[in-house]
């Protein structure tokens, strides 16, 4: 890795938030297969296999807890961009007969220490 995309990993909002969403999933079977998977429809914060199924996570970390718990911050709008970049995903690594599976992972820090929350199944493909 170079020094300029080390430094900007370091500097990315969310960074850290989701290297322990990757390694919560990973403590329970989950196998990640991208991290921040970016295209011109949106962003998928992680991709994972859990059994059959390609699950695609988005992460949302709060500092306090003013502006709600993070997984009420996945937006009608941010769950259509997140169906439409895993789409996309899966068409481009031949996975459109594979499950897929929508989750979100909060973490509130505003006691200082994380508290994770791990909605499976959150949303679905019409992102409801």
């Amino acid at each position: 890795m170079s020094l300029f995309s080390e430094l900007r990993r370091r500097l990315r909002p969310g960074a850290g938030g989701e290297g322990l969403a990757c390694r919560h999933l990973e403590a329970r079977g989950y196998a990640i297969l991208e991290r921040n998977f970016r295209c011109r429809s949106g962003e998928v914060d992680v991709v994972a296999r859990h059994g059959d199924a390609t699950v695609f996570v988005e992460v949302k970390e709060r500092s306090a807890d003013t502006h709600g718990e993070g997984h009420e911050a996945v937006t009608f709008g941010k769950r259509r961009r997140i169906v439409r970049a895993a789409r996309i995903y899966s068409a481009s690594r031949g996975l459109e007969e594979t499950p897929i599976r929508f989750d979100v992972i909060s973490i509130d820090w505003s006691r200082g220490e994380p508290c994770l929350r791990h909605y499976e199944s959150a949303f679905d493909e019409n992102g409801s």
